[in-house]
């Protein structure tokens, strides 16, 4: 068994205010050659919602609910939270939680899926911030990519069966997901562990027919990503004949940016044209059963709980080794 002293919230991190949404898009993009006037295209998304992306919020609500169900429960483990783009910055919290004389922590991603950039790449910005910081850093373990793990799937579930119910009778259950690159790390994993919660979640509400489809492409233009893309696919269904959809963004683990405004401002605007209903459902967010998953996840690593899984996919390993600080 293994003995764990703290709890790290790691997440992409977003800005708080229009003066933050350049720096922050500078910071997501460096060393892409990304070009000037697509980052201010990208701008916009954010002006929409007044330049502030609600991902730092959904961490705070998720933290604050994490803390009470620790202490519901009898754990005594305090939460930290470290960003990759954004204050509070990952290095900077390592730091801290050095100066508080954490020794070794448990870190939990908002990212359900064993992507390289969803799960893979945590690993790496944890080492990165505790070669930083020096041997005074702590020992840091990642959770496992949990997208099959019955808490994060019942979340998704009861979010699933509130949208259909708010939809007509008959719509098309149609989950998304955050495209990537065909060629990333983990990208075939990515697509079978996204097709397992779907079909888990599908036969939960009693769905007799669903698809996959992807949203947030980025990259050149001539880079294979994961397809179909979701407005395409609304466009697929209409020739179809289908004239309501329900949109499960079962990829992510709360509204942020991307959910809010590839989903339910491009998406919608698609719906709208093709004359179709549109019936988002919300992401996991602070759902009991997501919550209470975080403390499961601890006992299982810490060796003190059971590995909890659903469906037939098995838990994904730990990845990061917490001597040599790389992946395994």
């Amino acid at each position: 068994m293994r003995s764990y002293d703290a709890l790290l919230l790691l997440s992409f991190g977003g800005p708080e205010g229009p003066d933050d949404v350049m720096p922050f898009l500078e910071n997501v993009t460096r060393g892409r050659g990304v070009p000037r006037a697509r980052l201010e295209s990208v701008a916009e998304h954010y002006h929409l919602f007044g330049g502030v992306s609600p991902i730092n919020g959904q961490c705070r609500d998720l933290i604050a609910a994490i803390r009470a169900d620790f202490t519901a429960h009898g754990v005594d483990l305090p939460v930290y939270w470290g960003n990759r783009n954004w204050d509070p910055y990952l290095t900077d919290t390592v730091r801290r939680m050095a100066d508080d004389g954490v020794r070794r922590a448990a870190a939990f991603a908002t990212s359900a899926y064993g992507s390289y950039s969803g799960s893979d790449q945590y690993v790496e910005d944890v080492a990165r911030a505790r070669a930083a910081v020096g041997e005074r850093a702590p020992a840091v373990d990642k959770l496992r990519p949990y997208f099959n793990h019955p808490g994060f799937v019942d979340a998704v579930t009861d979010r699933t069966r509130d949208a259909l119910a708010q939809a007509p009778a008959g719509a098309r259950l149609v989950f998304t997901a955050h495209s990537i690159p065909e060629e990333m790390s983990g990208a075939q994993a990515y697509v079978a562990q996204l097709t397992e919660v779907s079909r888990l979640v599908a036969e939960r509400v009693g769905a007799p027919s669903w698809d996959l489809v992807y949203q947030s492409r980025s990259g050149r233009p001539d880079q294979p990503w994961l397809e179909p893309d979701v407005c395409d696919h609304l466009e697929t269904l209409r020739a179809k004949g289908v004239d309501a959809v329900v949109l499960v963004p079962a990829g992510f683990v709360s509204d942020h940016m991307e959910v809010k405004f590839d989903l339910d401002v491009e998406a919608r605007d698609k719906a709208g044209e093709l004359g179709m209903s549109l019936t988002r459902a919300l992401s996991a967010g602070t759902h009991p059963a997501f919550v209470a998953m975080v403390r499961e996840l601890v006992a299982e690593i810490s060796g003190t709980g059971p590995a909890r899984v659903a469906g037939g996919l098995p838990p994904a390993a730990h990845e990061f080794d917490i001597e040599e600080g790389k992946l395994r």
